[in-house]
C-alpha cells in the first residue's frame, strides 16, 4: 500500500515538474525536438526507473534516427507511453484522443510537444488532423499512432481502425510496427497499482506503403497486424 502511494505520488510530481520544465523548453523550440529529448524522454526514463520496471528492446537497427516513419504499436498499459519515449530513437509526436489535451498542464505540455489530437466526435476536425500529420510527416517528423483505439485488458492484439493507415498513405511514410508484450501485468488498464517487472518492446522493419493504395487498406491493415502477431510471439513471457 505504502509503495502504491509512493509512485503515484512520484510520478504525479515529476509529471507536474517536468511539465514546467517543458514549457520553458519550449521558448527556445520551434517544432517541439527540444521538448522531445529533453523534456519527454528523461521524464519517461526516470518513471521507469523508479518503478522498478525493465524494457527489454529489440529491432532497433531497423530503424533511422532521422527518419520520418509511421510507428504502429499495440496498446496494453499507460506504461507503455514510457517504454516508446525512452526509447524510440527519434523524434516523433503521439496521436492522441482530443480529450487528453483538456488535462491541466499535461495538456499544454503535449501540444507544445507538437503531439496532434484526434476529435473522434466531429469528422472534420479528425480530417484537418490528419492532414496536418501528414503535412510534419513529409516535413520530417515521425509520428506513433495505437491503431487499436483504446488498451487491451489482457494484452491481446484487439482490431485495428483505419485512420492510421489512411494517414501512412496519404504521408507516403513507411510503416514501422511496434510490438509491445507484457505491459498489461505492469499496470493493468484500470488499474494504478505498478508492479514491479519487465516487458518486451520490439521494433520491426518498416513496411512500405508504396504497393498499396485505399482499395487495398484491409490488406495493408492486416500486413501490419501480421508483422505485430509474429514479433509478439517471438517475445520472452517475463
Amino acid at each position: 500500500m505504502i509503495r502504491f502511494f509512493a509512485l503515484n505520488a512520484f510520478i504525479a510530481v515529476h509529471t507536474i515538474l517536468f511539465c514546467v520544465w517543458g514549457f520553458f523548453v519550449s521558448f527556445f523550440d520551434q517544432n517541439g525536438r527540444l521538448v522531445h529529448f529533453y523534456a519527454a524522454v528523461p521524464w519517461a526514463k526516470m518513471i521507469l526507473r523508479v518503478c522498478g520496471v525493465k524494457v527489454k528492446v529489440s529491432g532497433l537497427e531497423n530503424v533511422g534516427r532521422d527518419v520520418p516513419y509511421v510507428y504502429m504499436t499495440n496498446h496494453q498499459s499507460y506504461f507503455d507511453i514510457f517504454a516508446l519515449l525512452a526509447f524510440i530513437p527519434s523524434d516523433f509526436k503521439f496521436i492522441l484522443k482530443q480529450e487528453l489535451m483538456k488535462i491541466p498542464i499535461f495538456g499544454f505540455s503535449m501540444r507544445k510537444a507538437g503531439y496532434i489530437a484526434i476529435d473522434r466526435e466531429d469528422p472534420r476536425r479528425a480530417v484537418r488532423s490528419l492532414n496536418d500529420a501528414a503535412r510534419r510527416i513529409k516535413n520530417g517528423a515521425s509520428v506513433v499512432i495505437f491503431p487499436e483505439g483504446t488498451r487491451s485488458l489482457d494484452g491481446t492484439l484487439q482490431s485495428f481502425r483505419p485512420g492510421g493507415f489512411h494517414l501512412a498513405l496519404k504521408s507516403g511514410c513507411d510503416i514501422v510496427p511496434v510490438a509491445i508484450a507484457g505491459s498489461h501485468r505492469i499496470v493493468p488498464k484500470g488499474s494504478l497499482k505498478i508492479k514491479k517487472g519487465s516487458f518486451a518492446l520490439s521494433l520491426g522493419k518498416p513496411i512500405s506503403v508504396e504497393p498499396y493504395s485505399k482499395k487495398d487498406m484491409e490488406r495493408l491493415m492486416n500486413r501490419v497486424r501480421e508483422a505485430m502477431l509474429e514479433q509478439i510471439s517471438r517475445q520472452p513471457l517475463s
